[in-house]
């Protein structure tokens, strides 16, 4: 493995709506994933996941469940391929929603989709998303 010239933490959310889809947005439109992004200073990374989410899907109140995990990986780059420059730590949450409209107010994000939880690791882009997933895929279960 390379070394990267950037480490950072980024924060997302899996959120569960009403009928147990999960929220996947549109990354620059050419990738999937579920809703993340970098964690400001001054701010923890359950506040940046809350915040990721409604600036990539429009859901704007989500209820807190419970801590998922973290894992690295390399951000995705052009052609949704892997950017070696920097190394991400993604650390997610588990939400649920009673929000059913996708609305993102974030052109970087043209778009977000609810999936069955059996479609959302062949949606995801990256296969360290993909792993993730298929891990916690057991968590989600309980609650959807």
């Amino acid at each position: 493995m390379e070394p990267a010239n950037r480490v950072t933490v980024s924060a997302g959310g899996v959120v569960l709506n009403q009928e147990g889809k999960v929220l996947v947005t549109s990354q620059g439109g050419n990738s999937w994933s579920l809703p993340k992004g970098h964690v400001d200073p001054g701010e923890d990374p359950l506040q940046a996941a809350i915040r990721e989410t409604k600036e990539e899907s429009g859901i704007t109140e989500v209820h807190f469940i419970k801590h998922l995990g973290a894992y690295g990986r390399y951000k995705i780059g052009k052609n949704a391929m892997e950017d070696k420059s920097e190394w991400k730590v993604l650390l997610f949450f588990l939400f649920t929603t009673q929000q059913m409209e996708l609305k993102p107010p974030d052109a970087r994000h043209p778009e977000a989709r609810w999936v069955h939880p059996d479609e959302v690791e062949g949606l995801l882009t990256h296969p360290k998303d993909k792993a993730f997933y298929k891990n916690i895929r057991p968590q989600i279960n309980e609650f959807s």
